[in-house]
C-alpha cells in the first residue's frame, strides 16, 4: 500500500466463535476515515443496527490506532475505542495513551473489531501478525494492576515488552461506568467502555512490542515538524513542568473547580492540591508514554499525612478534582489513594466522583441514612468511606448496585430532592472534571450536552477561536459567543482523535497536520481537518438518532445547569437562553434547528450521501 503510516489490515475477533480473521482496508476507505475515531464511527454505523443494545453480543467494540501511532512522532502511542455504550445507550468514543496504539500496529494491525460474547472469560494476544484468544479464568475479579502483573508472568514478558489493556472487577460486574485501564494507569473511560468489554467476557488485550512495519513517506520532514511541535508543547501551559494538575489553582480562581457537588465554589485549600504542590512535596519519578519527551505522566510516592509511603500513578487534573474538592477532601495523599483505587477497580474517575459527591450531599441532607448506605459514614472528605463505597460499586453489592448505574439513573430512582442534586446531561453522560457553569467553561457545558461521542467532542483544552478564524473571546458568559465558538471549532478534536497521538504532545494542529502529511504522503489542507472531523461527527450523530437520541436529550440536569451562588460566576445563568444556544449551534453545524438532525446538504458536503436515506 503506497500510503505511509498504515498496514492496511483490520483484525476481526468473533468471541462467540472463538475465531479471528484479517480484512484488508482499501485506499479510499483509509483516506476518507483516516483512523481512530473515524474507523470506529464508520464500522459502528455499518455493523450495529437499531435495536442492538450495548450489552448485545452483536454490539461492536472497535479499537483503532492511527497513521501517526508508532511513526516516531512524539507521544504517538494513542488509540481510540468506539462502541455503543451503556451510560447514554448511544455512541461512545474514548482515547487512551501509553503504548498500545504503537504496539497494536507493530503487531500487524491498524484496528481490531470485537463482536460476539465468549462463553467464559478470555484475553487476546497480538504478536507479529498473529492473534490468539486464550483462557482468562485465572484473571477473574483481579484488579487491573494485578491483572497486568499476572499476564506478564504468564507470558514471561518484561514491563515494556507488552502493552496490556483490560478491565477490573467493575467491568466484569458490568458497572455502567466501567472503564478500560492499561499500561499502569491509562484509561479509556467514558460511556462505560469497560462494561461493554465485560459483557463480551473479554478481560484483556495484550499487544507485543516490535519494530516499525509500515512506511514513512518523508522521514526528514516528519522529524523537522515533530521537533517544532515538541518545542510548542513545552511552553503550552503548565503541563510540561507541573502536569495536568498544574492549572488547578487557575481553574479555582476562575470559578470552575467542582466543589461539593456544585453546592459552592469556595475551596481555600486549592494550593495544596495542585500539581505544583505535589511535585515539590511528594517523591516523583518519570513514567512517560511511548516516545514522549513531554513526559507529563509520573509515578508519585506520598511523603506526608496519613497515607505517607503510598506509591501510585500521579493523579491527573480530573482525578485531583474528583477526589479533592468534589467530595470535600483536603488530603492530597487521599487523592492519590482514591485515584489508584478507581483505576484498579476499573471504573471511570469522572462518573465515580459525581456519584460519590451526590451521595455525600444526600447523606448530609438526610436523604440517605447510614443504614441506607450499608453502614458507611459518607461525610464530606471521608477517604476511607469513599474507598469502601467504590468497592461496593465495583462489586454491585448492596447500595453499590444502585450506584453502579451512574448518577442519572440512581438519582431518578430515589427521586424528589435527590434527583435535583444530581449532575449529568439528559443523555446520561456526565461532565469532565470542572464546574462548567463558571471560569469560561460555558463552551464545555454546551459541548457536553450536544456531544455525539458521550464526552467532550469539540473543546480540546483552552479555547482557541483563532484556529477557526474567529476573534479572541470577549465574554465567556455570552450565550451567543460561547455557542458559536463551540460550533466553529468543532471538527479539530475529532480529526486529532483519528491520528493515534496524545493531544498534550501535539497542541498545534497546523504542525500536527504537517507531520501527518509527511508520514502519509498526503497533501491535506487545514480546511480538510474540519471536513474530516465533521464527517466523523455527522456519522456518529446519525448513529445516535437511529438508536433513539432526541433533541430533548441535549440539555443539562437541573443542578448541572443551575446558577452558581458564590465565587466568580455567582449569578450567571446559562439556562436563560438555552434554546437559543441549541438552535445557534444546530444552525452553524448544518443541522435542522427543529430536530437536530443533519440536513441532507450537510451530509452531502461531508461525503455522506449514503446516509441521507436514513434521515
Amino acid at each position: 500500500m503506497n500510503i505511509g503510516g498504515y498496514l492496511g489490515k483490520i483484525l476481526r475477533v468473533d468471541l462467540s466463535k472463538g475465531s479471528t480473521s484479517v480484512e484488508e482496508l482499501d485506499r479510499s476507505f483509509i483516506e476518507k476515515w483516516v483512523g481512530g475515531v473515524g474507523f470506529g464511527a464508520k464500522f459502528l454505523y455499518d455493523e450495529v443496527p437499531p435495536g442492538v443494545e450495548w450489552s448485545d453480543p452483536e454490539n461492536r467494540m472497535i479499537w483503532a490506532s492511527g497513521p501517526l501511532a508508532g511513526s516516531g512522532v512524539y507521544g504517538a502511542g494513542t488509540f481510540c475505542i468506539v462502541t455503543k455504550g451503556p451510560m447514554t445507550n448511544i455512541a461512545g468514543s474514548s482515547q487512551a495513551n501509553g503504548y498500545f496504539g504503537a504496539y497494536l500496529k507493530f503487531s500487524g494491525y491498524d484496528a481490531i473489531i470485537f463482536q460476539g460474547k465468549a462463553p467464559s472469560l478470555v484475553y487476546l494476544v497480538l504478536r507479529e501478525g498473529k492473534a490468539e484468544i486464550r483462557d482468562a479464568g485465572f484473571l477473574a475479579r483481579k484488579g487491573t494492576g494485578e491483572m497486568e502483573d499476572l499476564l506478564r508472568k504468564e507470558l514471561a514478558a518484561g514491563e515494556k515488552d507488552v502493552s496490556i489493556y483490560g478491565i477490573g472487577p467493575g467491568g466484569e460486574s458490568c458497572v455502567l461506568f466501567a472503564s478500560i485501564i492499561g499500561d499502569r494507569g491509562h484509561a479509556a473511560a467514558h460511556n462505560g467502555l469497560g462494561a461493554v468489554m465485560g459483557s463480551k467476557n473479554l478481560k484483556a488485550v495484550v499487544a507485543y512490542r516490535g519494530k516499525r512495519n509500515f512506511a514513512i513517506i518523508d522521514q526528514e520532514r516528519m522529524k523537522e515538524k515533530n521537533e517544532a511541535l515538541f518545542e510548542i508543547a513545552k511552553v503550552a501551559g503548565p503541563i510540561y513542568k507541573w502536569g495536568t494538575g498544574g492549572g488547578f489553582s487557575f481553574v479555582y480562581n476562575g470559578g470552575a473547580l467542582p466543589v461539593k457537588n456544585y453546592t459552592t465554589n469556595i475551596y481555600p485549600e486549592h494550593e495544596r492540591m495542585g500539581g505544583q504542590y505535589m511535585r515539590t512535596h511528594f517523591e516523583i519519578r518519570n513514567k512517560p508514554c511511548y516516545m514522549c519527551p513531554v513526559a507529563h505522566c509520573k509515578e508519585v510516592t506520598v511523603t506526608e499525612g496519613p497515607y505517607k509511603g503510598f506509591t501510585a500513578e500521579e493523579p491527573e487534573y480530573e482525578q485531583l478534582a474528583a477526589w479533592g474538592p468534589q467530595i470535600g477532601n483536603t488530603e492530597l495523599g487521599g487523592v492519590v489513594v482514591l485515584a489508584n483505587e478507581v483505576d484498579n477497580l476499573g471504573i471511570d474517575c469522572n462518573e465515580s466522583g459525581w456519584v460519590i459527591g451526590w451521595v455525600m450531599e444526600c447523606y448530609e441532607k438526610g436523604i440517605f441514612s447510614k443504614d441506607d448506605l450499608d453502614g458507611i459514614d459518607m461525610t464530606w472528605g471521608n477517604v476511607e468511606a469513599v474507598k469502601a463505597m467504590l468497592r461496593k460499586i465495583a462489586a454491585r453489592e448492596g447500595i453499590g448496585d444502585l450506584l453502579s448505574q451512574g448518577v442519572m439513573r440512581a438519582s431518578r430512582k430515589i427521586g424528589g430532592e435527590a434527583a435535583d442534586c444530581a449532575i449529568y446531561t439528559m443523555k446520561g453522560c456526565t461532565p469532565r472534571g470542572h464546574d462548567h457553569r463558571g471560569g469560561g467553561r460555558w463552551a464545555e457545558l454546551i459541548d457536553t450536552c450536544l456531544t455525539n461521542t458521550s464526552t467532550l467532542e469539540s473543546i480540546r483544552g483552552p479555547l482557541q477561536p483563532e484556529i477557526a478564524g474567529l476573534p479572541p473571546v470577549k465574554d465567556v458568559f455570552s450565550h451567543e459567543e460561547m455557542s458559536t465558538v463551540n460550533a466553529k471549532l468543532n471538527g479539530i478534536a475529532q480529526f486529532e482523535d483519528c491520528l493515534g497521538i496524545c493531544r498534550l504532545a501535539s497542541p498545534d494542529p497546523k504542525l500536527l497536520l504537517e507531520c501527518l502529511n509527511a508520514v502519509t504522503g498526503w497533501s491535506l489542507s487545514f480546511q480538510d481537518i474540519f471536513t474530516i472531523g465533521r464527517r466523523v461527527i455527522n456519522q456518529l450523530r446519525m448513529f445516535n438518532f437511529r438508536h433513539g437520541m432526541k433533541k430533548e436529550d441535549e440539555r443539562p440536569s437541573k443542578r448541572y445547569g443551575s446558577i452558581p451562588t458564590d465565587g466568580p460566576a455567582a449569578g450567571r445563568n446559562i439556562m436563560e437562553k438555552w434554546d437559543y444556544i441549541v438552535e445557534n449551534h444546530y444552525r452553524l453545524m448544518g443541522w435542522d434547528i427543529k430536530t437536530g438532525k443533519p440536513l441532507p446538504e450537510t451530509l452531502k458536503e461531508m461525503g455522506l450521501e449514503d446516509l441521507i436515506k436514513d434521515l
